[in-house]
């Protein structure tokens, strides 16, 4: 990964980005900076130029920088400290060959561009130019061989940039003694807004839901933790551990998706199926997939989560287990009034739910793609009926499953 460095003192030069993982060469490391640097959309693009594609990007200041390529599908990554993106959907895109483009905070005081291409390209030069306070960073990639591309996108990220491992599962007797534990997971956050309308964000709508939640689950007695608690990107292979190295009972996405397909209105409770209910289904477990992969995440070298004979052997004892979650959640929203869909409880491959020793389940409360939803979900009073749902739904499942972890102890 490269990173390029400066000196506040120098007016204007150009330093030159080695291209560690594109060119090879050895790690920089990024100097701090407090002030963010915000991005001039008018005088950056993204375009076809002498067969490969530029890259120009207007900055109010200087800042670390590094850039490195992944594949399948092959895409630029972009690092930057502290840039705000405000404006990047203005940016004058023309070129052939991008296919999305997505940038936001990718974990703290990070931010991070993501360019999909079409086909392989690497980086021929990068370059930023500094003057008056600000700076531009052009990015030239060429064509290049499969077999090229695919080696340095297989070239190992830095110490301590990489994302964390997954965390093994926990034997329970390493577990302390206490109220139960509930790891509530905001969906999307960060450079992954996820569905969008009307000028808000599934992201924003799950961490202000997920805060509420957490303060009615902790006042009922619950120990609660959350995946994320601001607006950061937090990859689906993470969130899992996050929940195994808290010892998790029980682990809740929550989500709001948009989709065309199906019936999309009413709340929605998901368990992990490797055949999914329905097309909708099937492609809401998709598209989660992808957002990691529109987030710059490398899923080559993830492992199956349900490859291992151990995992299958943990997950025919969870598996039940998490079946009575659903229902016991679904039952406690459909007391409360809450507005279902059609068919409350939903299956289908959704990677977050993959953790074989906690029960999971993914709850849709509701879809963005739905005026009626959307206008719930902004409801207040809505949303604090919901999380007594949630609440209910929990505190009924664990005494059932209390009552038979103890018959089956016996």
């Amino acid at each position: 990964m490269t990173v390029t460095r400066h000196a506040a003192t120098v007016r204007r030069f150009v330093i030159r980005a080695v291209m560690v993982l594109c060119l090879g060469g050895g790690p920089v490391v990024a100097q701090d900076l407090s002030a963010l640097a915000r991005l001039n959309p008018q005088d950056s693009s993204v375009a076809d130029t002498d067969g490969g594609i530029g890259v120009a990007l207007a900055l109010s200041q200087p800042v670390p920088w590094r850039v490195r390529v992944l594949d399948a599908p092959p895409r630029l990554i972009m690092d930057f400290r502290e840039v705000d993106w405000t404006g990047i959907d203005r940016v004058a895109r023309t070129s052939g060959h991008v296919k999305a483009l997505r940038a936001g905070v990718f974990r703290p005081g990070w931010s991070r561009l993501v360019i999909e291409m079409d086909a392989p390209f690497l980086v021929a030069s990068a370059a930023m130019t500094t003057g008056d306070g600000a700076a531009r960073i052009d990015v030239r990639l060429l064509p290049a061989v499969q077999a090229d591309f695919a080696a340095k996108a297989a070239l190992p990220e830095p110490p301590g940039w990489a994302l964390p491992a997954s965390a093994p599962p926990q034997p329970a007797s390493k577990r302390e003694p206490g109220p139960p534990i509930i790891v509530l997971d905001p969906g999307h956050g960060g450079i992954d807004p996820g569905a969008e309308r009307d000028g808000v964000t599934e992201a924003d709508l799950m961490l202000g839901f997920a805060r509420e939640l957490k303060e009615v689950l902790v006042r009922a007695g619950f120990r609660v933790v959350m995946t994320r608690e601001d607006d950061v990107f937090v990859p689906l292979e993470s969130r899992i551990s996050i929940a195994r190295a808290a010892h998790a009972d029980v682990f809740v996405a929550l989500h709001a998706d948009a989709l065309a397909e199906g019936e999309a209105v009413g709340a929605t409770v998901y368990t992990l199926s490797d055949a999914a209910s329905d097309a909708a289904s099937a492609a809401l477990a998709e598209r989660h997939d992808r957002d990691d992969l529109l987030a710059g995440v490398d899923l080559s070298k993830q492992d199956d989560l349900v490859a291992t004979v151990l995992m299958d052997m943990a997950r025919t004892e969870t598996e039940p287990r998490t079946a009575r979650l659903s229902a016991a959640l679904a039952g406690a929203m459909q007391k409360a009034g809450i507005k279902m869909h059609r068919h409350p409880e939903q299956s289908a491959g959704l990677s977050v739910l993959k953790s074989p020793d906690v029960p999971s389940v993914l709850i849709e409360l509701g879809f963005l793609s739905s005026a009626r939803d959307l206008a719930r979900l902004n409801d207040p009073v809505w949303r604090a009926k919901m999380t007594q749902a949630i609440r209910d739904g929990l505190a009924a499942w664990g005494a059932q499953d209390q009552a038979l972890q103890a018959l089956l102890r016996k």
